[in-house]
């Protein structure tokens, strides 16, 4: 019952996000002068997405040096990302999506299952989204370990 994700050639919704020195702006305000990997996960601190932080942290100057920026997106609250951000030193912008209102516009809002129990949640996915804001990649399902190497080849890097 997993929300229809979006496509490639799509239009990337906007949303707004917050760097990490506070200063707000849009999705929509890196067209023509960035591309963008916008990834979903479920929550700070857990096994999975600290790997998937910890690498995306990792090659960010990758990332800068070919005009890509790194947003992450989970359901947590700006005071839970700014503890995950300090603690594992990530220098692109979380967004508190704590009313699913992205991860529903993406589509990766659906239902999950964990050891035979099913719940509603955001299934870890990624974006990436070129200079004109259209979704050029979709990865659905991500696995977080070598995730990072793998936006970056499909960048073409």
């Amino acid at each position: 019952m997993t929300e229809n994700i979006l496509e490639e050639g799509t239009a990337a919704p906007d949303f707004s996000m917050r760097d990490v020195k506070g200063k707000v702006f849009k999705l929509s305000d890196l067209k023509g002068k960035k591309n963008a990997v916008v990834y979903f996960y479920p929550k700070d601190f857990t096994p999975g997405c600290t790997t998937e932080a910890t690498e995306f942290t990792r090659d960010y100057k990758q990332f800068v040096d070919a005009g890509i920026e790194i947003v992450g997106i989970s359901p947590d609250s700006e005071e839970s990302h700014d503890k995950f951000r300090a603690k594992m030193g990530i220098p692109y912008p979380l967004v508190a999506d704590t009313e699913k209102e992205i991860s529903k516009k993406y589509g990766v809002y659906g239902l999950k299952s964990f050891m035979g129990r099913e719940y509603m949640g955001v299934n870890r996915s990624t974006f990436l989204v070129d200079k004109t804001g259209k979704i050029i990649k979709v990865f659905k399902k991500v696995k977080p370990a070598g995730h990072s190497k793998e936006v970056l080849e499909a960048f073409g890097h």
